[in-house]
Formats: C-alpha cells, sequence, structure tokens
C-alpha cells in the first residue's frame, strides 16, 4: 500500500536531490527519510532512488512515481480544502501569481474585492516570468496564474493541463522614437518595422510576437533585451530602437522622445486565468477567478485612450 506521507517524501528527495535536503524541507531527521523511502521501495516493489556522486537521483521508476504523486498530492490539498471551506472550518485562501506587469489592471482590484466580500479569505500575490508561474501552478505553489498568448497564432501547448478563463484581449501597439518618420503616420505595418532594431522582453514573453513577425517574412533583430519598462521607454525615447506593448497599459502621456503608433495587421494579446482542474471547485478559487471576469469586464467597458483623446504610454514589453 502506497502512503500519500511516502509520496511527499519522495518528491521532497527529488526536489532537493538528497536524503538530507528532503529532511530540512520537511522537517524531520535522515534516518526518517531513509526508512520512509525503504518503505514506499518495498510497497512499489522497485527502487526509487540511486547515488550519483553527492546527490541523490531518481530511477526511472521514481521519476514515473513523482509525477503521478504530482497530480495525486493536488487532488488531495484540492480535496482538504473544499471540504474545511464547506464545512466551516477556515474561509479560505488564494495565491495569485501573474507574469511580471500582467496583474497591474487586474489584480489590485480583485484582491481588494475578494478581502471585501470574503474578509476571513486571505490573498497573496507575487510576479514571476512566464515559465515559472505555470511551474508554480503545476506545483501547488499557486492557486490561479495569470498568462497570455497571441491570437490567431497557434494553441498553447503547454496550457492543454489546465483549465483557462480568458479575460482581456488587447491590441499591441508600436513603440516607436518620435524623431522617425513613421511615428507620425496613423498606423503602422509590421513589415515596415523589419529593418528597425527591436527592445525586447525574455525569450518566452517576445516568443509569440516575433513568431507573428516570421508569417510576415522577416526576423525581429534584438538589439536590446528587457523586461523593465523604464528602461525600456528610455531605449525608444533614445533612438534605440522599437518595442511593442499592450494597449491596457497605456496611460496619460507617452513617455518623452517617443510615440505609439496603431499596428497593422492588427496583434492582439490575450491574458487568461489558469487553474489546476482539481482547485476549479474550491470556493476561494471560484471567487478569485468571478472577480477576475468581473475586473475584466469593467476594463473592456472603459474606453480606449484613442477614444479619450489622451497620447499613448505603453507599460509591459513584449518585443
Amino acid at each position: 500500500m502506497i502512503e500519500v506521507r511516502h509520496l511527499r517524501m519522495l518528491r521532497a528527495v527529488a526536489a532537493t536531490g538528497s536524503l538530507s535536503g528532503a529532511g530540512r524541507l520537511l522537517g524531520c531527521t535522515q534516518p526518517a527519510v531513509r526508512q520512509q523511502i525503504t518503505a514506499l521501495e518495498k510497497s512499489a516493489g522497485s527502487p526509487l532512488i540511486v547515488r550519483a556522486g553527492h546527490r541523490t537521483r531518481l530511477t526511472p521508476a521514481g521519476e514515473v512515481l513523482v509525477r503521478h504523486a504530482d497530480t495525486i498530492l493536488q487532488e488531495l490539498d484540492a480535496a482538504e480544502r473544499e471540504v474545511a471551506a464547506l464545512a466551516g472550518l477556515q474561509a479560505g485562501a488564494v495565491r495569485l501569481v501573474s507574469f511580471p506587469g500582467g496583474g497591474a489592471v487586474l489584480v489590485p482590484a480583485v484582491l481588494a474585492a475578494i478581502r471585501a466580500a470574503h474578509p476571513g479569505t486571505e490573498v497573496f500575490f507575487e510576479d514571476a516570468e512566464p515559465p515559472a508561474v505555470l511551474e508554480m501552478l503545476r506545483a501547488g505553489a499557486c492557486d490561479v496564474a495569470l498568462s497570455f498568448r497571441h491570437t490567431g497564432g497557434a494553441e498553447t501547448e503547454e496550457w492543454r493541463d489546465l483549465l483557462l478563463r480568458p479575460l482581456v484581449s488587447d491590441p499591441l501597439m508600436a513603440l516607436i522614437p518620435e524623431a522617425d518618420p513613421l511615428a507620425r503616420a496613423d498606423s503602422v505595418g509590421l513589415v515596415e518595422l523589419a529593418g528597425k532594431p527591436w527592445i525586447a522582453g525574455c525569450p518566452h514573453c517576445r516568443g509569440p510576437l516575433v513568431g507573428t513577425c516570421l508569417e510576415a517574412g522577416f526576423t525581429p533583430r534584438v538589439a536590446f533585451s528587457t523586461d523593465d519598462w523604464p528602461t525600456v521607454a528610455g531605449l525608444v525615447g533614445a533612438g534605440l530602437g522599437v518595442a511593442a506593448v499592450p494597449r491596457s497599459s497605456i496611460g496619460s502621456s507617452a513617455p518623452r522622445g517617443t510615440r505609439a503608433v496603431t499596428l497593422v495587421p492588427a496583434v492582439r494579446r490575450e491574458t487568461v486565468a489558469l487553474v489546476l482542474p482539481a482547485l476549479a471547485r474550491v470556493p476561494a478559487v471560484v471567487a478569485a477567478l468571478d472577480e477576475l471576469e468581473r475586473a475584466a469586464a469593467r476594463e473592456a467597458s472603459m474606453p480606449s485612450t484613442e477614444e479619450a483623446g489622451s497620447p499613448f504610454f505603453g507599460g509591459e514589453l513584449l518585443v
């Protein structure tokens, strides 16, 4: 009989690479870790770990068991939280994580609304790079993850095991040095930027738009790579390259030395909320998803900066 406590121990060994590391992580001694792993190997009928130099690694059988353990422990955690919430033993907690800048528009209003409507629910939030966002979600380090995709592109294969709620869809704007003749146009074709140096975010963030550029017939030449918005604005304002920003991030004034111009053909970025299927019924998670949808609806109903007559100001960097 495979026991849950043994699976937690094996997962800790996989995460830390040693029996002593697993003991420190779970608050027990190395001999206790060894005892539980031995019991698990007996139940599984196969060796699960081997020594490799100064580290402990999993055997193929151990890797299979850890992969299934992740799902089992996520389901068990979700069940315990759902039952506890329904029984009134705890009001709940919800942990949100977002790609950098992705939560600027939606998350503050959502967290405030959850606290107001559910004062006993604890709320937590942090930023992480897009690949880490998904790792945290699958590892149980967060409950709701914000990510994005570009509409019209290929299906996002890395989300295939997750439940998805679309939130906000926005066109991207080209941020161009104001001295560039293209900055005086009402719109600019993507191919017109083919020869320009680009200011780019992380490879994962810029991947979808790079793919769109490839479909347009060119590979963007990335001259500077940064995810820091003030640096992006400064580089574009100094005439060192162009960038693309989502319109939802545009504020009341353009960065000095830049203009934001409509891209054609339109490229839209869709922000989505992702959850593990096992957590989709947890009351605190349901509340967070519902509040995210309400915040997204409010954002969609607001006039764009073009309609309001405001200059463009970009937020997070995509390419």
